[in-house]
């Protein structure tokens, strides 16, 4: 047996159209890893993974690969976890209404928001950044910033500020999710679950208090 908590917490991994295939994978990946290790050393699963759509419906990834959802956004307000992936088109992201409405709910809730890469840019669109610091794709960052008032973060894989967590550039999300198994889970998970994933990872980047 291991420290981690024996609770199961809910992760949302968030998907629209157009979102990018690897945001929402990598997340997927190590939270599904993470619980499969440790039932496999007789702990409580510490996470279940639900890959939600606002109405449920399925998605096309950035490229065309179908995504198919397991619930709808009522499921938010149940979530732990929330985790919302970027996308290549950010005027489609953020002129989905719909999205937005249902992301804006979850600022005033006591889930973690965790964004990959651009999406911190739907983040930023309710408000959920303002008085943060945070990160988004090293490319991006600099518009970003242009549309919030300070908290760019340069040169990290993600940025912990508590409620809210933001991931820079695409593999970052699988960084950033080790992190978050080692935060709410324990760190030797953490570690087990980046070498059963033979993934490069070290626990270090921006923790604000």
């Amino acid at each position: 047996m291991s420290d981690v908590p024996n609770k199961t917490l809910t992760v949302a991994i968030v998907l629209f159209q157009d979102c990018d295939l690897l945001d929402v994978g990598g997340p997927y990946e190590v939270f599904l890893t993470a619980s499969r290790l440790a039932e496999r050393v007789g702990d409580i699963r510490p996470f279940d993974v639900e890959t939600i759509s606002i109405d449920g419906e399925p998605v096309r990834a950035y490229g065309g690969l179908g995504l198919v959802p397991t619930a709808t956004a009522d499921r938010l307000d149940d979530a732990d976890l929330v985790v919302i992936p970027g996308a290549i088109d950010l005027d489609g992201a953020l002129t989905n209404n719909d999205l937005l409405e249902a992301l804006s709910r979850l600022v005033d809730g006591d889930a973690v928001v965790a964004s990959v890469c651009t999406g911190a840019f739907l983040l930023g669109a309710v408000s959920a950044l303002d008085g943060r610091p945070w990160t988004t794709h090293w490319e991006d960052i600099d518009l970003l910033s242009e549309r919030i008032e300070g908290g760019a973060t340069h040169g990290v894989r993600w940025v912990d500020d508590g409620q809210i967590v933001t991931g820079g550039a695409l593999s970052s999300g699988i960084a950033m999710s080790l992190h978050l198994v080692a935060r709410l889970a324990s760190e030797d998970l953490a570690e087990r679950t980046a070498r059963q994933l033979d993934y490069d990872w070290t626990n270090v980047s921006l923790v604000s208090p």
